[in-house]
């Protein structure tokens, strides 16, 4: 019996340009490379297409009357199911400044005018392939469990895991679309993107400080990870944590300790790693006088039990 293939997806292409004759050119060629096609004369009617179809590339001239390209692609970038498809600016133009504003409005590469299609095209290979690794990593992130999202740099959300979703959406009584990082979180960004993740400090929304959030680094231009954590406030009681030398972090660790949590656990409600845990662990073992996890909770537990 034979079994029937699937033929393989063909790729969409957006060609947003006002020139006849550069939409012809790039019309038959990418139609030749295997992949559909669809055009727009200006901005405003490609904001009507992808409406409608999301494309895999856009192909975006920068100067266009109307919406230039430029305010097109920001856009495009700030819906959340277009914000993750690679732009390709055209122009003519090849002063620094005009490339620098396509790339801070959301592209991801430019070419300039007469357009070589070999080039074009050995670009749009590129491009479609690092989108894919890009979703697949993202898919990948989504089942594990993990509370990450991106942002842009004006912090509006590139794309989140479920579980980040749901969590800002019970945080802001809104969709996790809708949220914006505000002022204090934009300056907070800025310092974390200039010492780096691994030296960066949480932070949290000035009316929800339950809500931490961790940078994590530049994934591509323009997009930058965070973590998000959410604290309780559960820790021991403040007089109990100073009589036995413990710091307020090594306080909260041993009372979720105390609660049954696994260290794996405390690392992910605290937003930590789990190998910190473990040296929070050895200290307040150490601290302590005991040997093992039994013994720390046992001492925990009675201590809460006190000042209740």
């Amino acid at each position: 019996m034979l079994m029937s293939i699937e033929p393989k997806k063909r790729d969409v292409a957006l060609v947003v340009d006002d020139s006849p004759e550069t939409l012809r050119l790039l019309t038959d060629a990418l139609d030749g490379a295997g992949m559909t096609v669809m055009v727009a004369l200006d901005g405003a009617s490609a904001m009507r297409i992808v409406d409608q179809i999301t494309p895999d590339i856009v192909l975006l001239d920068a100067v266009m009357p109307g919406l230039d390209g430029f305010e097109t692609c920001r856009r495009l970038k700030r819906d959340a199911g277009l914000a993750n498809v690679p732009v390709i600016f055209m122009t003519g133009l090849a002063e620094t400044e005009h490339i620098v504003r396509g790339l801070e409005a959301g592209g991801v590469d430019y070419v300039t005018k007469p357009i070589v299609i070999e080039e074009m095209l050995a670009r749009i290979r590129v491009h479609l392939g690092n989108a894919r690794l890009t979703q697949s990593a993202r898919a990948a992130l989504d089942v594990s469990g993990r509370f990450l999202f991106s942002v842009n740099r004006q912090g509006h959300i590139l794309w989140a895991t479920p579980q980040a979703q749901k969590l800002l959406a019970d945080h802001h009584s809104a969709q996790a679309d809708d949220f914006v990082l505000p002022p204090s979180l934009l300056q907070w960004l800025e310092q974390a993107k200039a010492k780096g993740s691994a030296k960066s400090q949480a932070a949290s929304l000035p009316d929800n400080p339950q809500l931490r959030f961790y940078y994590m680094g530049e994934t591509a231009p323009n997009e930058f990870l965070l973590r998000l954590s959410k604290e309780s406030g559960t820790a021991l009681p403040p007089e109990f944590t100073s009589e036995l030398g413990l710091t307020t972090r090594e306080g909260e660790v041993l009372a979720w300790l105390s609660k049954g949590k696994t260290n794996r656990d405390i690392a992910q409600i605290l937003g930590l790693s789990p190998r910190t845990v473990d040296k929070h662990l050895e200290q307040i073992y150490a601290k302590l006088g005991v040997e093992n996890r039994t013994a720390a909770a046992a001492i925990a537990t009675n201590a809460t039990r006190r000042n209740s």
